[in-house]
C-alpha cells in the first residue's frame, strides 16, 4: 500500500513494471555486449581497433586523463559520501541512504565478479589480449557514485543530478579508453551493470520514501529544468553523428555514398568507440530521469 500525504497523489501505476523491464533490459544488454564484442570477430575487431587507435589521442590527452583516473576512486567516493551524508542528516532519509550505499557496493562487487566469471576472450582471428577486461571497474565506480547521488536527492534535483552524474561517468569511461585501460564495450557493460543494480534499488527508494519523492514538473525549480535533459539528448545526438561519420569513412566504398571513399582508419574506430560510450551514458541518463519522474508522486 502506498502512503501519501493529504492533498497528494500516489506514485504512477505500473511504475514497478517499468523498473523491472528497465532492469531486464540492462541485463540483456550486458549479455549482448559480451557476446558481440567478445565472442564475434567483428565485435572484437571494432573494440580492439578503438583501443589501438587510442594511442593517437593519448599523447595530448593522456597526462590529464591519467591524473583524472588516478584520482577517480577518491573523487567518486567523496562525492557520493558527502552528498549522501548531507542529504541523510539534513532530510533524515535513512532508508534511502542505506539502500543506496548497499546497492553501490553490490554494483562494484558484481563488476569484479563478472570480470572473473566471464571466460577469457577467445581467439577469433583478431590479435588482442586474451584476458577479459569487461566490465570496467573504474567506470562502474564513477557511475554508481553518480547513481547514488541521483537516488537520494529530491525529484526536483534529479534532472540536474542526472546530467552532471552522467557527464562524470562518461568522462570516466572515455578516460579509460584514452589511456588504453579498457575497450569501449567494457565501459558500456559497466554502465549496464550499474543500471541493473541501481534500478531495483531506486524502486525501493521510491517505495520507502514516497512521502518525499514528490514531482511537481520541470517548471518547479531551475534544477528541474528541461535544459538538463536537452543537453543530454544533444550530447547523444552529436555523438551519434560522429559515430555515423566515422563508420562511413571506414566502411567498404563509403557505403556507396558519393564522395565517401573507404579509407584506412587512423582514429575513426576510436571516435566511434567514444561515441558508443557517450550515447550509452547519456541515453541512460535521459531514461533514468524520465523513469523516476514518471514514478514519483504528484502533488495535487
Amino acid at each position: 500500500m502506498i502512503v501519501s500525504r493529504p492533498g497528494g497523489l500516489p506514485a504512477a501505476k505500473g511504475s514497478g513494471l517499468l523498473f523491472a523491464l528497465a532492469t531486464l533490459a540492462c541485463i540483456a544488454g550486458i549479455a549482448a555486449s559480451y557476446y558481440f564484442f567478445v565472442h564475434t570477430t567483428t565485435g572484437q575487431y571494432i573494440d580492439e581497433s578503438a583501443l589501438v587507435e587510442a594511442v593517437e589521442i593519448h599523447g595530448p590527452a593522456g597526462k590529464a586523463t591519467t591524473r583524472f583516473l588516478d584520482l577517480l576512486p577518491g573523487i567518486s567516493l567523496a562525492i557520493a559520501a558527502v552528498v549522501v551524508l548531507f542529504v541523510t542528516l539534513a532530510r533524515r532519509r535513512w532508508k534511502a541512504a542505506g539502500i543506496t550505499v548497499a546497492s553501490c557496493a553490490v554494483a562494484n562487487f558484481a563488476t569484479q565478479m563478472l570480470k572473473d566469471w566471464f571466460p577469457d576472450r577467445p581467439f577469433t582471428g583478431v590479435q588482442t589480449l586474451e584476458l577479459n577486461s569487461l566490465p570496467s571497474g573504474h567506470t562502474t565506480l564513477a557511475a554508481s557514485a553518480a547513481a547514488a547521488v541521483f537516488l537520494v536527492v529530491s525529484p526536483r534535483w534529479r534532472p540536474l543530478a542526472g546530467f552532471l552524474g552522467g557527464t562524470f561517468a562518461v568522462a570516466a569511461g572515455v578516460s579509460t579508453l584514452i589511456n588504453q585501460w579498457h575497450r569501449p564495450a567494457d565501459v558500456v557493460a559497466a554502465f549496464l551493470v550499474t543500471g541493473a543494480v541501481m534500478l531495483p534499488a531506486g524502486w525501493l527508494v521510491m517505495r520507502s520514501g514516497n512521502r518525499w519523492n514528490v514531482w511537481d514538473g520541470h517548471g518547479e525549480h531551475w534544477a528541474s529544468s528541461r535544459l538538463w535533459l536537452g543537453l543530454s539528448v544533444l550530447a547523444g545526438l552529436l555523438s551519434a553523428a560522429v559515430a555515423v561519420y566515422s563508420l562511413i569513412r571506414i566502411a567498404p566504398a563509403g557505403l556507396g555514398i558519393p564522395g565517401a571513399a573507404q579509407e584506412e582508419s587512423t582514429t575513426n574506430y576510436f571516435w566511434a568507440g567514444v561515441s558508443l560510450i557517450v550515447i550509452t551514458g547519456y541515453l541512460g541518463t535521459v531514461a533514468a530521469t524520465w523513469l523516476f519522474g514518471h514514478a514519483a508522486r504528484r502533488r495535487s
